[in-house]
């Protein structure tokens, strides 16, 4: 899926957890999420305090515990 359609499907609420992530992770690493509308940044910011995201983009193993529970 490119990053288009995954936009679109996280818009509509029909990705999933690792799917989100893998989004935002995304689109941190590629600088992206500081461009879009506010709360594309506001949400990369929140994955990143909480530990879910680094800020290179990386999915954390903390996240990965977390979605596998």
């Amino acid at each position: 899926m490119n990053i288009i359609d995954s936009i679109i499907a996280f818009e509509s609420g029909e990705l999933n957890d690792m799917q989100t992530l893998e989004l935002f992770a995304g689109l941190i690493k590629s600088g992206t999420a500081w461009s879009l509308q506010g709360s594309y940044g506001r949400t990369a910011t929140s994955l990143i305090d909480g530990g879910l995201i680094t800020t290179d983009g990386q999915i954390t193993e903390y996240a990965m515990e977390i979605i596998n529970q």
